[in-house]
């Protein structure tokens, strides 16, 4: 008896590769048409920054150094950063009395007692040396950063977490990382604080979950944006004056993405870039929530590279006063 013939299958494998591929070349491509049509730039002198100071980054510089700190909701982790920083500043200055600084609390929004909590630090040290800003919405980190680097006086700038993590004492290793950039193409450096040298620890403490999204995201940043930096979530970072403006100056992301975002510009601009460990510890009331965070961070790194490869956005020279 005469077994019934198979059932022909509808496509061939090399014609199904041939669709799947088709397939995946029309998902890129409207992947790079949303990126591109839903593309925004970001405003660089808003309402917002002028209430607290108007933006003078374009300025010759009037202070040695300027701290940015952003802060939401920080009312119980801040004095404890401010009460080390300042008393570092303060110790420093006395020691060489040329040297000038100024502490910029960037207020994103709080819906606690932030502002009343930075606003005491006006008042011990004087509103030259302790400046509040004060967003009326959430702008998310990269915007609140952005905003007090478009108001600070210093010849260098750095970025500094209200949470405290990185012990400040910290700012000489990374302004050696600085100096040892020197000669810089244009007065431009960027010197980020790392935690790539605790990996081993912190994966050790993390669960397989948190551990994979890391890795992942590692990854993501490495084959999209930025190469040659192990780390660059670290929230320390120091840049000359002129490397602040045109960083800055052509920054979009504004939330957790955006320090990827700010070495992505630097490399393009050919900025140089130092990367030097800092003692780092974790502070408890962290912002970021390690699922949804991560999926956040993941869609702006590929928004990041389409935008820029597209057009979408674009960097602009920009020159101080």
């Amino acid at each position: 008896m005469a077994l019934p013939p198979l059932p022909s299958l509808p496509l061939s494998l090399p014609a199904a590769a041939l669709a799947l591929a088709a397939l995946a070349a029309f998902l890129l491509v409207l992947i790079c048409v949303i990126a591109h049509v839903t593309a925004k730039t970001m405003p660089h002198e808003d309402a917002e920054c002028r209430k607290g100071s108007a933006p003078i980054l374009h300025d010759p510089a009037t202070r040695e150094l300027s701290v940015v700190v952003p802060s939401y909701n920080e009312e119980n982790r801040l004095p404890l950063m401010m009460d080390e920083a300042l008393d570092y500043l303060e110790k420093r200055q006395k020691q060489d009395p040329s040297f000038t600084y100024e502490v910029i609390v960037v207020n994103d929004g709080s819906k606690d007692q932030t502002a009343k909590v930075a606003k005491e630090y006006c008042k011990k040290y004087g509103s030259d040396k302790v400046r509040v800003i004060s967003l009326e919405k959430n702008r998310g980190k990269g915007g609140a950063v952005r905003t007090g680097v478009f108001s600070s006086r210093g010849k260098t700038i750095l970025m500094a977490d209200a949470d405290g993590a990185t012990k400040f004492a910290d700012i000489e290793k990374v302004e050696e990382g600085l100096k040892n950039l020197q000669p810089w193409p244009e007065g431009m450096a960027i010197s980020c604080g790392s935690r790539a040298h605790l990996e081993k620890d912190s994966i050790a403490k993390r669960s397989y979950f948190r551990t994979l999204l890391m890795y992942g995201f590692h990854f993501l940043v490495w084959f999209l944006c930025v190469k040659e930096i192990r780390d660059t979530q670290c929230g320390f970072k120091l840049l000359t004056r002129q490397a602040a403006l045109q960083t800055f100056s052509n920054l979009h992301i504004e939330r957790w993405a955006f320090d990827v975002e700010l070495l992505y510009i630097a490399q393009r601009l050919k900025i140089p870039i130092a990367e030097v460990a800092v003692n780092w510890t974790e502070i408890e009331g962290s912002k970021l929530v390690p699922f949804w965070s991560w999926l956040q961070m993941g869609r702006d790194l590929l928004f990041i590279r389409l935008r820029y490869m597209t057009g979408a956005w674009k960097l602009e020279a920009k020159k101080c006063n």
